[in-house]
């Protein structure tokens, strides 16, 4: 898919911070399109979770990426969590 599309961040957001977002939602493509290791995206979405520990917050990012994208991170998630394969695609 040719991506047409920013990322959502928060200008707020350090940069070390827009960086550790950035590399989720790239993760988030990677598992949809070529497949991602499962532990990296984990570690990933760790970090993001550095940045947006709430739920809430979460979700409303989330959302608003899918809307961008069709991507799931929801759905990569919860693939990750459940596999016990080494590599995750959707």
């Amino acid at each position: 898919m040719e991506k047409s599309y920013s990322y959502p961040i928060d200008l707020e957001w350090s940069r070390a911070e827009m960086v550790q977002v950035i590399d989720l939602w790239r993760a988030v493509e990677l598992a949809y399109e070529t497949g991602i290791n499962r532990e990296e995206f984990l570690t990933k979405y760790q970090a993001f979770k550095q940045v947006i520990p709430a739920t809430g917050e979460e979700k409303k990012w989330s959302r608003e990426f899918q809307q961008l994208s069709s991507y799931s991170l929801y759905a990569v998630v919860q693939e990750a969590k459940k596999s016990t394969k080494k590599n995750i695609r959707l």
